[in-house]
């Protein structure tokens, strides 16, 4: 905790130390001044019952007075407007480092990992709600510390025990509002899993590509019903943990009441048999007021902050994650690919997903890769990006090992087509252009991605040409928004794989399932043109797609059981060949048919 609080206060001073420090200082100064104006207060009124008193003096005592007062109001403006400044800047970097980070990572491990997601979510709620909270409770408790040390000596002045007695109460206060904090905390971490499902659900309600099946199926009343039971479990947790301190601070504030009425009847019983003035009585009251109006604050907002503290730890674990990939420096270079007894799995205790995979990919070469669902075809291809590495073997380019490569030189020589590309929702030259982002600009080559693709004529006619947002989603007045079929986003999807001129690398999962037959087969003449000379993974479940290629391999429970060319496959009667008969025989029944 004490380490949260302390990275949490610098935040301000590092995001913009000029205006923190402005804000710091007129926080001090608008905490001093209700304890100078009740001590003028107090001056006014023993003037006033003196039975000498002065008109010039006790005008000046109460114009000072109302001076002091309106001073102090204005610097709680000019203090609330430089806070809210410090705020918005604090969230601004606050935000930005936790994405950052996320963004950064150079592998796949936490991105795929549940539990990371859901310390990804307390962090980025603790980004969102830490700094201001923080930030304004220690505004306030800045103010209520100059306050109390303020009052503090009018008390002593006044009637000593009752500085002992507020203090007590406010200590009691503040340890029983942190132990609220903590369970309040408590009650966000373990129910953070909860809260995801039900954003899950609430996404999947307004999501495009699921309503169709959420509305054929009937699931609305289903998503909506976990969603509702979601929230409800949650909003319970967290009403309990505010039940109990509620009712924890209202016992307090009966014991902060009790004991100022007890300060107050000593100083009145004091003012009665003269060992007090009125003046002392009226700055007794103005202090036990101040104080505990300011103290309340501070106990107030201590839950909120405790538990912005405690939440900004999550904050600080993601901002520190470290990769769980080590960061190379070597260039790779044109040339054969080797994976030699490779081993991976992506849980310490999970299965075995490739088993001592050993294979060459020749510099230029099309190799195929054939497997059933679950070989390990995806997960191949991962490493190959070094998305993951693997626990055991090695996987070099040109020699030498991909952990040595420096990862973004690397990913820069590799083009692919996954098997679950993604849709986003840009306009259509943009779907392509993030292929290669820094020729985002380049209009002739995303049209010459889209023309490989055979994608351009339909882009070029949508609305607005390239321009046209592919969402319904995220379209505006301005530009209209279309959906494109399966198959045109794959072929867009493709066109992204193509901006990349320079790939020494194409990987190919799957990349015309969406086609039909006609479409595949002008699609594979095309891209094999285009990449000629190029080294080229080719996935499909098509086998006929893969007769071409230079070797196919056949992977099976994670294992290379055969490989050699599609004639050489068939002559020894294995695994490709009946998956091979197995597709043609089907093609036959469906002629027959």
């Amino acid at each position: 905790m004490i380490r949260n609080a302390v990275a949490a206060l610098a935040l301000p001073f590092r995001a913009t130390p000029l205006v923190a420090t402005t804000t710091l200082a007129l926080t001090v100064v608008a905490g001093a001044a209700p304890a100078s104006g009740a001590w003028l207060t107090m001056l006014l009124v023993d003037e006033l019952t003196s039975g000498t008193a002065s008109a010039g003096r006790a005008a000046f005592l109460a114009v000072t007075s109302a001076l002091v007062g309106g001073f102090a109001i204005a610097l709680l403006y000019l203090g609330g407007h430089l806070g809210e400044v410090v705020q918005q800047r604090v969230a601004l970097t606050v935000e930005s480092r936790l994405f950052q980070r996320v963004a950064t990572l150079r592998g796949l491990r936490q991105i795929e990992d549940p539990a990371f997601h859901d310390r990804l979510r307390l962090a980025e709620q603790a980004a969102q709600e830490a700094p201001g909270t923080i930030s304004q409770f220690t505004q306030e408790l800045v103010r209520s510390l100059v306050l109390l040390v303020s009052f503090a000596g009018a008390l002593l002045v006044v009637w000593p025990p009752m500085t002992l007695l507020l203090l007590a109460s406010v200590v009691t206060a503040v340890f029983a509002r942190l132990a609220t904090a903590r369970r309040e905390a408590a009650t966000e971490e373990a129910w953070v899993a909860t809260d995801r499902r039900r954003l899950f659900y609430r996404a999947l309600l307004t999501d495009v590509r699921a309503a169709k099946e959420i509305r054929l199926f009937g699931l609305g009343e289903l998503l909506h019903t976990r969603m509702v039971g979601s929230l409800a479990t949650v909003s319970g947790a967290r009403l309990a943990a505010a039940r109990r301190g509620t009712l924890v601070q209202s016992g307090l504030a009966l014991l902060g009441a009790v004991v100022a009425g007890a300060g107050t009847v000593v100083v009145a019983v004091n003012v009665v048999s003269g060992r007090s003035s009125v003046g002392d009585l009226v700055l007794f009251l103005g202090a036990v007021a101040g104080v505990q109006t300011g103290l309340s604050g501070v106990v107030l907002q201590l839950g909120e902050a405790g538990r912005a503290v405690k939440l900004f730890g999550h904050y600080l674990d993601v901002v520190g994650t470290r990769d769980d990939l080590p960061a190379g420096t070597g260039v790779p270079a044109e040339a054969t690919i080797e994976l030699r007894d490779v081993w991976f799995r992506y849980a310490e205790d999970g299965p075995w997903v490739l088993r001592g995979v050993d294979l060459t990919i020749p510099a230029g070469a099309a190799v195929g890769l054939v497997g059933v669902n679950g070989a390990g075809k995806s997960t191949l291809v991962k490493l190959l990006c070094r998305f993951y590495d693997p626990q055991r073997g090695t996987i070099t380019w040109g020699g030498v090992d991909l952990r040595e490569l420096d990862v973004e030189e690397l990913r820069r020589r590799i083009g692919v087509v996954f098997q679950e590309f993604m849709a986003y929702d840009l306009t259509a030259a943009e779907n392509i252009g993030i292929g290669q982002a820094d020729a985002l600009g380049d209009r002739a080559r995303i049209v010459a991605a889209a023309e490989v693709a055979r994608i351009a004529d339909t882009l070029q006619a949508l609305p607005n040409g390239y321009d046209t947002v592919l969402s319904r989603t995220h379209a505006d007045e301005e530009r209209t928004g279309v959906t494109l079929s399966g198959g045109q986003w794959q072929r867009v999807a493709l066109a992204r794989c193509l901006m990349r001129r320079d790939a020494e690398l194409m990987i190919l999962d799957e990349p015309t399932s969406g086609l039909d037959a006609e479409g595949e087969h002008r699609v594979h003449d095309t891209v094999r043109r285009h990449a000629e000379g190029r080294t080229r993974l080719l996935i499909s479940h098509r086998m006929a797609a893969l007769r071409g290629a230079d070797l196919i391999v056949t992977l099976v429970g994670g294992r290379i059981v055969e490989q050699g060319s599609h004639d050489e496959l068939m002559d020894a009667d294995g695994e490709y060949a009946r998956l091979f008969r197995l597709q043609a025989d089907g093609y036959q029944d469906a002629r027959a048919g």
